[in-house]
């Protein structure tokens, strides 16, 4: 029997926002100093938060645990206006770690409540983004999380219904719930541009090209991190096994018997040498070699907050 092969999606690991999110904490702590305070996990990886965390980022969950005057990030999800309005109250220097696709939507709603919109926001509830997303607006917007949500959704005005979804969803399940509403509410428009953001939508596409080859998929991410568990089950919705792992420690050995394609990704979150590590330790436990399949390339780059740049 020859060696089991190791499949490597691509793309996989960090997108633009990712980068530029951490990358904006690493700049506040070389330019002010530590602590810098840092709203929410700053992006849902638990090695990264770990590593700003022993650098001098202090995580919080809302703005009354940090002093007045201090500097504050909000992470790469957004926040409320809520939010925002208490830190310029409270006069906290701010660096704005939201993704831009992410204050794209923001965009969106607020545009779509101007123009005196009901809004449907379809995403998962208790996730940052989608706090951040529906605090843009003080009424008028219904949190759709499935199709059974968006059966039974009933607006106070459905000829004036829009849509907005989270930037991590499902590609399917997103497509799914946008019919069931359209089949409801004819009415119903939605952003000029998918929400659903090109890594997320890349990566599945990528998982969906490893999942024809491989017998097993291991998406490197937390357990918190949304588009890490959207992989994994795009993978399983395809008859495959796949686990998420945040490091090659999660690795059960007894999931590699008989396993010949063994497929690897990692959500937008995920380090580089993460993936590093765990192909390493799948290799020690396989004897595997490794081939890297084709993919999208991403050259996306957002710029950091003037405040950061070099030179400012």
């Amino acid at each position: 029997m020859t060696n089991p092969e190791i499949l490597l999606a691509n793309p996989r690991g960090f997108c633009a926002g990712v980068e530029r999110a951490i990358e904006i904490v690493e700049r506040a702590l070389e330019r002010f100093g530590a602590p810098i305070y840092v709203r929410h996990e700053v992006v849902h990886n638990r090695h990264v938060v770990d590593g700003l965390r022993a650098r001098g980022a202090i995580f919080v969950e809302e703005l009354d645990e940090i002093p007045d005057g201090a500097t504050v990030i909000f992470s790469a999800h957004g926040v409320p206006l809520s939010v925002q309005r208490e830190a310029a109250r409270r006069k906290l220097r701010v660096f704005d770690a939201t993704c831009p696709l992410v204050t794209k939507v923001h965009m969106e709603v607020t545009r779509m409540h101007a123009q005196e919109r009901e809004i449907v926001m379809i995403g998962h509830g208790h996730h940052p983004e989608v706090e951040g997303t529906m605090g843009q607006i003080d009424s008028g917007i219904h949190l759709v999380e499935n199709e059974a949500d968006a059966a039974a959704l009933r607006p106070a005005h459905p000829e004036r219904l829009s849509y907005v979804t989270q930037t991590t969803l499902s590609v399917d399940d997103a497509a799914d719930i946008v019919a069931t509403l359209r089949a409801r509410f004819p009415a119903i428009t939605g952003p000029k541009k998918d929400d659903i953001c090109y890594a997320t939508q890349n990566r599945q596409d990528a998982v969906k090209h490893l999942a024809e080859q491989a017998d097993i998929v291991f998406v490197v991410g937390s357990k918190n991190s949304s588009n890490s568990n959207r992989l994994c089950e795009v993978a399983k919705l395809r008859g495959l096994p796949a686990h998420l792992v945040d490091d090659s420690g999660d690795i059960d050995p007894t999931w590699l018997v008989n396993k010949q394609k063994i497929g690897v990704t990692a959500g937008a979150s995920a380090p580089e040498a993460l993936i590093t590590e765990v192909i390493h330790h799948l290799q020690t436990l396989t004897a595997a070699t490794v081939r890297e399949l084709d993919g999208v390339p991403e050259t996306t780059v957002f710029p950091l907050p003037k405040g950061l740049q070099e030179g400012a």
